[in-house]
C-alpha cells in the first residue's frame, strides 16, 4: 500500500487570549495548516517539483521546516547539540534538493515529532527568557514570531505548489 500524508484538522487559536497562549496558538495553526496542504498526497507527488526554475516541493517544505524547528527551539533555545539533519556535503539547500520519495512519511514524521519536541521544551518557559546566538541576545517571544512568520511563507508557497500538483486549492 502506497503512504499518503495524513488528513489534518488545523488547530485553531484563539482570538482573545493572553500573549503566551495567542503566540503558541497561531504556531499550531500555521503548524497544522503546512501539514493540511499535504494530506493525501504521496512522496512520490510531495517531492514533485511544480514551479521551475524553483526547488520549492512540499516534500522539501516539511524537510525544511522539520530543520528550522529544531535549530530554533532545541538547538538555539535549549542549547542541546545535533549532528545536522541533512547531509551537509549535498549544499546549503539539502533539505529541498535531496528529497527521496521513499522516506517521504519518514520525513512527514520528523516534523510532527520536531514540533511535538519544541512544545515540550518552551512549556515551563517564559516567553521573556532569552538565549545568545551569534553574539545577539534572542528571546523565546522572538522564535514565536520568528516560526509564525517562517510557517506563513511557506505555507503560501505550500498553496501554490499544492495547486500545481493535483489542482487542489485554498482551505
Amino acid at each position: 500500500m502506497t503512504w499518503k500524508a495524513p488528513d489534518v484538522t488545523r488547530t485553531p487559536g484563539s482570538l482573545v487570549a493572553d500573549e503566551r497562549e495567542m503566540l503558541a496558538g497561531y504556531l499550531a495553526w500555521f503548524r497544522s495548516s503546512l501539514l493540511h496542504k499535504c494530506a493525501g498526497l504521496t512522496g512520490e507527488q510531495l517531492a514533485e517539483q511544480t514551479v521551475p526554475p524553483s526547488n520549492l516541493t512540499l516534500l522539501g517544505l516539511i524537510r525544511h521546516m522539520a530543520k528550522v524547528e529544531r535549530v530554533w527551539f532545541r538547538e538555539r533555545f535549549a542549547g542541546q547539540e545535533f549532528d545536522p539533519m541533512y547531509d551537509l556535503e549535498k549544499g546549503k539547500d539539502a533539505d529541498f534538493e535531496d528529497l527521496d520519495p521513499a522516506r517521504a512519511a519518514e520525513d512527514y514524521a520528523r516534523l510532527v515529532e520536531e514540533c511535538r519536541l519544541a512544545d515540550e521544551i518552551v512549556a515551563g518557559a517564559s516567553l521573556d527568557d532569552t538565549f545568545v546566538h551569534g553574539g545577539e541576545e534572542y528571546s523565546l517571544r522572538l522564535i514565536h514570531l520568528h516560526m509564525i512568520s517562517e510557517y506563513a511563507r511557506h505555507t503560501g508557497h505550500a498553496d501554490l505548489v499544492r495547486e500545481r500538483v493535483d489542482g487542489v486549492t485554498g482551505g
